[in-house]
């Protein structure tokens, strides 16, 4: 456990001090999004040690624009094939692989004061979740917290999916809002717990929410209105909206804009697409639209992302 924690607080330092070799690594660096790095490491003895997240929340009074939420995990003893052909080969080794690798997975996900601010604009602030989305919480301060399911699914997703180029993107993005929610459960009080919506409290409710979730991430260039997308999913409009904002923490609106423009700094600043190429790939009818729209979510002009 000690181990976890010192890669965890020291990142690359403590990876070094244990002695690893790096077998994966993905980065985002997009201006005015979220930052993050995937590593993927080879320990050069086994490893046995509890899965761990921890929440850092970095809070300066005098330098707020210094103020940031970062979210470290570590996972022990998943499985890495390098030779992808033979990945589902039950006989080890192969003739082209040395055998499956046990590794030891270390994310860091980095979100600004300016990008959290979209999901606390509106809101009234009632409890230390809120505080903390918005940096009105006065204390900074560090949160060690153990991985339920539902969070190593979502890490494990980010590692393992077949998307490639915008496709990926835009999956990658909705899952690290999803950990995002997740992890923020840690600060809830005991009394906050479980769904105030008593359909979600079915199985059946909630899987509703998430196919809604994911018709809007298929339309993301082709908008689709909440009555349309209450169809698609065979649930009425005000459970839904209500459904919507309980399990993934904003409205519906909110929630596909905010994709809709990650995706579009990825398209620009990835893939150096002009405004005129974006704004169309996005659905929207001008150029004035979609600039005036990025600008209010994003703080920046969308030719200010251009290489």
């Amino acid at each position: 456990m000690n181990q976890v924690m010192d890669i965890l607080k020291q990142g690359q330092r403590g990876v070094e001090e244990a002695g690893m070799e790096l077998i994966y690594q993905k980065d985002q660096h997009i201006p005015g999004s979220i930052q993050y790095t995937i590593k993927r490491y080879h320990p050069q003895y086994p490893w046995v040690a509890e899965d761990t997240g921890m929440l850092v929340y970095h809070f300066n009074q005098k330098k707020p624009k210094e103020n940031y939420l970062e979210l470290r995990f570590c996972i022990a003893g998943n499985r890495f094939c390098v030779e992808k052909s033979c990945a589902q080969c039950t006989e080890l080794p192969t003739a082209n692989c040395s055998g499956k690798l046990q590794t030891l997975d270390v994310f860091t996900f980095h979100f600004t004061e300016y990008f959290l601010n979209q999901f606390v604009h509106n809101v009234k602030l009632s409890n230390r979740k809120d505080e903390v989305l918005a940096f009105k919480h006065p204390n900074a301060f560090t949160k060690v917290f153990p991985l339920c399911n539902k969070k190593k699914n979502t890490l494990d997703a980010l590692l393992n999916h077949s998307y490639s180029g915008a496709l990926e993107n835009i999956f990658v993005n909705a899952k690290v809002h999803e950990l995002l929610l997740f992890s923020m459960d840690c600060l809830v009080d005991e009394k906050e717990e479980g769904f105030a919506c008593k359909f979600l409290a079915d199985e059946s409710g909630r899987d509703r929410i998430y196919l809604a979730r994911d018709i809007l991430l298929q339309h993301i260039g082709d908008p689709i209105t909440i009555k349309e997308l209450s169809r698609k999913v065979a649930m009425n409009e005000c459970y839904l909206k209500k459904g919507f904002k309980e399990v993934f923490g904003t409205t519906i609106f909110d929630f596909y804009q905010q994709q809709r423009m990650e995706h579009a700094k990825y398209l620009l600043y990835e893939k150096s697409l002009s405004v005129t190429d974006v704004s169309a790939l996005l659905g929207y009818s001008s150029i004035s639209h979609f600039s005036a729209a990025f600008k209010k979510h994003t703080g920046l002009k969308p030719c200010e992302l251009l290489k």
